[in-house]
């Protein structure tokens, strides 16, 4: 039963005939698992509180950064340096105590994934990669979850509720080149876009849950200059390796490869003290590098085949990029080529500037 407060709280539901108190009850028994807590999962995360969802579970393993703020509406200056599940459980608790917060403070990968996902209803993709994205897709289809997807891109973007076959596969089969779709991070984005975006996710969810959703497989493309909204069906495709007649976990599987090694920011900072020798590799473009960068090596990670020799006998090396993603597949590229010493900054460069903001402000 609902309390005399959860009465007053979603008064406004429950003058509505489609949701009523049996639908805000169905809201306060699901569990919904929501991966990145970044400018889609700002809005999820409010939006899904406020409406009464019972159990909310937030996936990131990233701190708050300077420049995040243009579009994570969840965070405030304060907060930066800080765990963004821990600033956002926080603030949520604030907006509606009854909601049970779950916090899992990592990223989602093919190695931890299943159990993650275990135990939920629901899933919201707020990610900002292409490899969370497919790991996503594939855990869902594996274990049969509904998977809301959405995703941004400059002044564009994108929702789709995904539940068994057609998956997100049928529609990319595999992530583009990196010079084809880059991230937020070197294409840039409109700060209002993923609060648009990630409202739409909020409102497929509540609707999934509700049992007022439309049959899955249809993606909405989001437009903004001129503003216009698409909405196309994903036809399934029979030879999809995730859904299809025949799928194939094992390729899917390989397909994601070994972890890479990786060293936080704070482990990083204690070698340097240390003394010990350490070369540090940014792999993001010129342009990102001309704007700031803390590595005096600078290879672009589309260009680092062909100049493998000159990393050799360097010793212990840190590759960085902005976020973590470049740099864990420029170290799966240099241990290929058969260098040991490799670590990926974990968090890239955003995290190693929301390390040294704490630290220079702590008295």
């Amino acid at each position: 039963m609902l309390s005399p407060q959860e009465q007053i709280r979603y008064q406004r539901h429950l003058s509505l005939p489609e949701v009523g108190e049996a639908g805000q009850l169905r809201l306060k028994q699901a569990r919904v698992l929501l991966v990145g807590v970044g400018g889609l999962g700002s809005p999820i995360a409010l939006y899904l509180a406020a409406a009464g969802v019972g159990t909310l579970g937030l996936v990131d393993g990233d701190q708050v950064t300077l420049s995040n703020l243009q579009r994570q509406v969840l965070y405030s200056t304060a907060a930066v340096g800080q765990a963004k599940v821990e600033v956002a459980a926080e603030r949520l608790q604030g907006l509606n105590p009854d909601v049970q917060l779950e916090l899992h403070p990592e990223s989602l990968g093919l190695h931890n994934g299943r159990e993650i996902l275990a135990g939920y209803d629901l899933v919201m993709d707020g990610s900002d990669n292409f490899a969370t994205r497919y790991v996503l897709n594939d855990l869902c289809v594996q274990m049969g979850l509904p998977l809301i997807h959405g995703s941004i891109y400059r002044f564009e973007g994108q929702v789709a509720r995904f539940h068994g076959s057609p998956c997100y596969r049928c529609l990319f089969p595999a992530p583009p080149p990196e010079s084809v779709a880059p991230n937020c991070s070197q294409a840039g984005v409109l700060g209002v876009l993923p609060g648009l975006v990630g409202t739409l996710q909020a409102l497929e969810a509540l609707k999934y849950l509700l049992g007022h959703a439309e049959a899955p497989g249809h993606m909405t493309l989001v437009h903004t200059l001129p503003l216009a909204f698409r909405t196309l069906a994903i036809p399934a495709d029979p030879a999809c390796p995730a859904c299809g007649e025949h799928p194939q976990p094992e390729v899917l599987a390989q397909a994601y490869g070994a972890q890479v090694p990786e060293v936080s920011p704070q482990t990083l900072r204690a070698w340097q003290q240390q003394g010990q020798s350490v070369t540090l590799l940014d792999v993001r473009s010129p342009e990102e590098y001309a704007h700031g960068h803390i590595a005096s090596r600078h290879i672009p990670v589309d260009q680092l085949s062909g100049a493998l020799d000159t990393l050799r006998g360097l010793g212990r090396l840190v590759v960085h990029c902005q976020s973590g993603v470049r740099s864990a597949r420029a170290v799966a590229l240099l241990q290929a080529a058969g260098l040991t010493e490799v670590f990926s900054l974990k968090g890239g460069l955003d995290a190693w500037q929301a390390f040294y903001h704490k630290e220079n402000s702590i008295p």
